[in-house]
């Protein structure tokens, strides 16, 4: 794995005020998503995404009742391929991570996968195919 974060998603109870506070507020620049539902922020190097809370609990695939043990964080790592999603992913697991939801094609045209750390931090591994990595 190349040291560097992708993206770092938040879980927010109130995504319009989130998204507010984020672009108006802190003055972060916003990039629209055709979906919906989520919010974009470009960083230096690395994106800040905002998501309901629920809505990221169901992409981990964990159920709503876990919600309160959970930091509302997840961190993620774009790769350049779709194979190199998988392959992540089994090193993570082979090195003592917990693969939660392996990897599929997901709704916004990427191919995903999440395994939780062996500290209980959950790692994103995503191919993006609207971004070059190469």
């Amino acid at each position: 794995m190349k040291a560097k974060i992708s993206l770092v998603t938040l879980g927010v109870d109130d995504l319009e005020r989130a998204t507010r506070f984020y672009g108006e507020g802190l003055g972060l620049p916003r990039h629209e998503f055709e979906g919906g539902g989520i919010s974009f922020f470009s960083l230096q190097d690395t994106w800040l995404a905002l998501y309901p809370r629920a809505e990221l609990l169901k992409d981990l695939g964990l159920p709503a009742s876990t919600e309160p043990g959970f930091s509302g964080i997840t961190l993620a790592h774009n790769v350049a391929t779709k194979a190199e999603v998988d392959a992540l992913l089994q090193q993570a697991v082979a090195a003592g991570a917990t693969l939660t939801k392996p990897a599929e094609e997901v709704f916004w045209g990427g191919y995903s996968g999440y395994f939780q750390d062996t500290e209980g931090h959950y790692w994103e591994v995503a191919y993006n195919p609207f971004q070059d990595l190469t």
